[in-house]
């Protein structure tokens, strides 16, 4: 095993966790009673998953949940954050619950507590319920409304159990690779028409909100994408350019949540519905505020070029998940290049653990006191190694250390969580992508630690038991 120093030591009280989310890691999705969802209607349309895999067994979690949570457990970690799945509780997104669907929820979150690991359940990761996807999914004003009242089903089963619940998963990712690209469910390709998406995520994260503040639930936040986003050059058209890409992939999902507003009153214009009523649903404060990092962004001015020859983007888009390997559209008023002389993970993403705390300064200046305490949500890498994984120790180690320099800057952040625990099934690159501390092999499901696990372990070993001389406890 590659041998590192040890991390410097973080605050008392810091949380520590690993994250995953159900259709990557679940299987089982025929059984119990779980209705399809939006994804499972994607992955059987030809040539949608690069790799011709699905997610109908993936990790097979489902069944092998007590051996999860017996990893978690020896990793050693404070918390787990995994997500229910909305079909799975609700099969039409609305109505009949499923009683044997959440009952798995109810064991998983026993065990969890039993085990001393605290269940940090994410609400939505995506799978949208198909029947509501048929009817325009989050395209539709009536799916914010569903998703508050599932929220309330849930919270109503587990709520006394989990102090820490997320609303949404990355509301960025859907809009543009869901329906503005295509690349992921639902796979509408709309552009800009896509943007009502954002608002009616937005607006069901607040009416979420509201319903499990009323079923007693303390502490509530959300993870979004974040990365900072930099001009290719000091000319004033990739500046321009720039800044409306962090207003589409950062600021948009960001400034209504904090400020109770949108970043461009043009852009306010294109929304649906009772805008600025909405907008005291979606502002309801928060008490965590969860950032998955990944990478910045380099953004320059478009180039012109003829329809039939836009190809595969150079460098990967959004921070928490992408536009590597999507057609980009001609017309775009922004192009993305490739940050420059970077380490690549096996995504094609840039290694930048500088970007870390690069983010959280920008949400810090932006926001001021608006901005809660931050857990990093997700942070990881895709390496092809199997369980010789030294390169992902490396990237952990660079970004916690990383993330270290930023706490003794005064920056206000409460967790970290590796994404992911597990390898699984990654949208629509399939099984071919490995972001897990443990192997999973697709053909048998078993299970083998990698040496970022064991290096993990140690870490966490070291963070409680050596004397704290990091910066203070908050």
């Amino acid at each position: 095993m590659t041998s590192h120093q040890s991390l410097p030591a973080f605050p008392d009280g810091f949380l520590w966790g690993v994250s995953t989310s159900a259709f990557q890691i679940e299987g089982a999705l025929d059984e119990d009673g779980r209705g399809p969802s939006a994804w499972d209607a994607f992955v059987r349309q030809e040539g949608r998953i690069k790799d011709g895999s699905d997610a109908s067994v993936t990790t097979d979690h489902y069944h092998r949940w007590p051996e999860d949570v017996a990893l978690l457990r020896e990793l050693g970690v404070g918390a787990y954050r995994f997500s229910v799945s909305w079909p799975r509780v609700l099969p039409s997104g609305a109505g009949r619950v499923n009683g044997p669907g959440l009952d798995f929820y109810d064991r998983l979150v026993d065990a969890l507590c039993e085990a001393g690991v605290r269940p940090v359940p994410t609400l939505f990761h995506w799978d949208t319920p198909l029947a509501l996807e048929e009817r325009g999914g989050w395209l539709r004003r009536d799916t914010a409304q569903r998703f508050a009242d599932y929220a309330d089903t849930v919270a109503a089963r587990l709520g006394d159990r989990v102090a820490h619940w997320i609303t949404l998963n990355e509301p960025a990712e859907l809009t543009l690779l869901g329906y503005g690209l295509g690349a992921h469910a639902p796979g509408e390709r709309l552009l800009f028409d896509a943007l009502p998406v954002a608002h009616h995520q937005l607006l069901g994260h607040g009416l979420a909100v509201r319903a499990l503040r009323a079923r007693g639930v303390r502490s509530i936040g959300i993870a979004n994408s974040h990365g900072p986003v930099r001009p290719r050059t000091d000319s004033a058209a990739d500046a321009e350019a720039a800044d409306l890409y962090d207003t589409l992939t950062n600021r948009l999902f960001a400034d209504p949540l904090l400020l109770g507003r949108y970043p461009d009153e043009e852009l306010a214009a294109l929304l649906p519905g009772p805008v600025d009523d909405d907008l005291k649903a979606i502002s309801e404060p928060l008490d965590r505020y969860g950032v998955n990092y990944y990478q910045p962004t380099l953004i320059g001015a478009p180039e012109p070029r003829p329809a039939a020859d836009a190809g595969p983007a150079a460098d990967a888009g959004p921070a928490g998940g992408g536009f590597a390997g999507v057609e980009l559209p001609a017309g775009l008023p922004f192009t993305l290049h490739e940050l420059p002389g970077r380490e690549r993970t096996g995504f094609g993403w840039a290694v930048a653990p500088e970007g870390l705390p690069e983010t959280l300064h920008i949400l810090r200046d932006r926001y001021g006191d608006r901005l809660p305490p931050v857990l990093i949500t997700e942070n990881g890498c895709a390496y092809p190694d199997r369980t010789r994984d030294a390169r992902r120790i490396a990237f952990h180690d660079a970004h916690l250390r990383a993330l270290h320099q930023g706490l003794t800057e005064g920056l206000d952040v409460r967790g970290y969580f590796v994404w992911s625990l597990l390898d699984n099934f990654e949208w629509a690159e399939g099984c071919a992508q490995r972001f897990g501390l443990v192997h999973v092999d697709y053909a048998t499901s078993e299970r083998t630690p990698k040496d970022s696990f064991h290096w993990l372990r140690r870490a966490l070993r070291e963070q409680r038991g050596e004397q704290r001389t990091g910066p203070p406890a908050r």
